[in-house]
């Protein structure tokens, strides 16, 4: 059973203080590794739609609250709105394939990926505003921009559906933060800009556009916002208590939005129109678009995102699917790909330069690391992916009758096969060297960390990817660790590993970032909750009104 059964325990939060127990940590690793997640805790019927919880991993040794040569991990659930009215009348929330709701409305879960910006941190989820989190306390400070801004998709009374990006991006030249509106019902998408301060955020519609399934992320240029529809699709029939019959889309529309068009006063932009297949779900561009549009994306053919594991599901091999697996996501049913793709927004036309797709290497969890600064996403050198293996128990029948006609099951390996740390060369995909872990390790997001300091705070002394380190988090059922690798070459394996106590897991992990410093969330205008409550409370019984407004206050007071 190689998936680690305690990938999605119901454990209380602890703080931790790790210890090297195994090779020497560099001097010269710095900042911090926080990383998002859903709490197993308050998860509906599917692993990643619980309260979100953000963690934090100081990389120096004796900081944070730690003692002489250990490192503090730290978590904590995001007290959003949300999370503070469950807690008033847990009761009145119900689970479902899709999130949870409540009579006053739908939980920000919050819950996929942290998103640093300068000394600031945020929060993000597919299906909600972004939330800031205070990068010391790990606290809710507060949902970006007003809801009625983001034209909700399900408008309600006090918790609106927002249906938006998990991967939002920060421009560094504009100096805001570029995020997506979606109406799940028409597929109808908006460009939403936040510039970091205020109570509002801008929002444009995007004339003549319409992404069917998802919006999970958006990539940059200098002069493009890239938004792809991306491979999650919502069955009506499974909200409403049926049976999950649909597949993702095999192909989806792209769109290249200049960003020079969004500017104020403008209620709509026009935008450039591209098809591709199969389809993705993370992607991410060359910032320097001076040779045109070109883009990494990491496709997630025959990978079902929203198909969850129950119970009284067979797996590829007709064994009932393990009880600790209830709630897992359905894990990929092909062999990986990965391409660079160049777009050119005069003549419409789009062309593959490169291609990772061996046969062999079975499919990437859309776990990625790159060099998040501007010098490193100009000139990027390196694009390191974990490849999470062919694991048979985590794939359910039920998926694969939806995709009968898509994957052959025929060319599942005979054997479970380990996950897979990769480096690729970014121009031309190239494997440039490779990490096997055990059969029962189960790695998580990395993360590039650089090496020096370069010209901006993100940067090192030699940005792309190649010269830094990559922090990865790796479940297994004795105990969690966190491995660092050097990022020049992955293949001579961790440079040092972290762990707490043997015995001692960590709940799923889902998405995570390098911060250089955690300093306190600045003192700023930003959107109160309180803003939010208004004549839509009438809907509503008196005590449940009366609880909205206790929240406001409570939120109000800790600021």
């Amino acid at each position: 059973m190689p998936v680690p059964r305690s990938i999605l325990a119901r454990q209380d939060l602890a703080d931790l203080d790790l210890e090297v127990i195994a090779g020497t940590w560099p001097d010269d690793v710095r900042g911090h590794f926080v990383v998002s997640t859903s709490d197993q805790r308050t998860r509906p019927l599917h692993a990643f739609f619980g309260d979100g919880i953000m963690a934090r991993l100081s990389l120096t040794a004796g900081t944070d609250g730690a003692p002489p040569g250990r490192f503090a991990w730290r978590a904590r659930v995001l007290d959003t709105p949300s999370v503070r009215l469950r807690r008033k009348r847990p009761d009145l929330f119900t689970a479902g394939p899709v999130g949870t709701s409540s009579p006053w409305g739908f939980v920000n879960a919050a819950n996929t990926a942290p998103l640093p910006w300068g000394d600031r941190l945020f929060a993000t989820w597919d299906a909600g505003r972004p939330v800031e989190v205070d990068p010391v306390t790990l606290r809710f400070v507060a949902e970006v921009g007003h809801r009625d801004d983001w034209k909700p998709a399900m408008d309600q009374a006090v918790l609106p559906l927002v249906s938006t990006t998990a991967h939002p991006v920060v421009d560094p030249e504009r100096g805001c933060l570029w995020s997506i509106s979606r109406d799940v019902l028409t597929g109808a998408v908006s460009v939403i800009a936040y510039d970091g301060t205020g109570p509002h955020v801008r929002r444009w519609d995007v004339e003549g556009a319409v992404l069917p399934q998802a919006t999970h992320t958006i990539t940059q240029t200098r002069d493009w916002l890239v938004l792809a529809d991306t491979a999650y699709k919502i069955d009506p029939d499974e909200v409403f208590g049926g049976e999950r019959t649909t597949a993702n889309n095999p192909d989806g529309p792209v769109l290249l939005i200049r960003k020079d068009d969004l500017v104020p006063g403008r209620e709509t932009v026009t935008c450039k129109q591209f098809r591709i297949a199969p389809e993705v779900n993370h992607f991410y561009a060359r910032y320097d678009d001076s040779d045109g549009v070109q883009v990494v994306m990491e496709h997630s053919e025959g990978v079902d995102i929203g198909m969850y594991l129950r119970e009284d599901d067979i797996d590829v091999h007709g064994r009932l699917v393990d009880p600790a697996l209830r709630g897992m996501y359905c894990h990929g049913m092909t062999a990986a790909l990965t391409t660079v793709l160049h777009f050119d927004p005069e003549t419409g036309q789009v062309r593959e330069r490169a291609r990772a797709g061996d046969p062999e290497r079975w499919w990437q969890a859309e776990l990625s690391a790159i060099d998040w600064s501007i010098e490193g996403q100009t000139a990027p050198t390196r694009h390191h992916l974990i490849y999470l293996g062919f694991h048979p128990e985590a794939i359910n029948q039920r998926a694969i009758r939806n995709y009968k006609g898509r994957i052959d099951p025929s060319r599942f390996p005979a054997e479970e096969t380990p996950a897979v740390l990769v480096t690729h060369d970014r121009e031309d995909l190239k494997a440039l060297s490779e990490w096997t872990f055990s059969l029962d390790d189960y790695p998580t997001s990395p993360s590039f960390v650089p090496r020096g300091r370069g010209g901006t705070r993100y940067a090192g002394t030699n940005p792309g990817g190649h010269e830094g380190y990559l922090v990865v988090a790796v479940h297994n059922d004795d105990r969690f660790r966190i491995e660092l690798f050097d990022a020049s070459d992955v293949g001579r394996g961790p440079v040092a590993v972290l762990a707490p106590p043997n015995g001692t897991t960590m709940p799923f992990l889902i998405h995570s970032a390098w911060m250089p410093e955690a300093r306190p969330a600045p003192d700023l205008e930003r959107h109160r909750f309180a803003d939010d409550l208004d004549a839509r409370l009438d809907q509503l019984p008196l005590d449940l009104a009366a609880a909205a407004h206790e929240v406001a206050a409570e939120l109000d007071a800790a600021r």
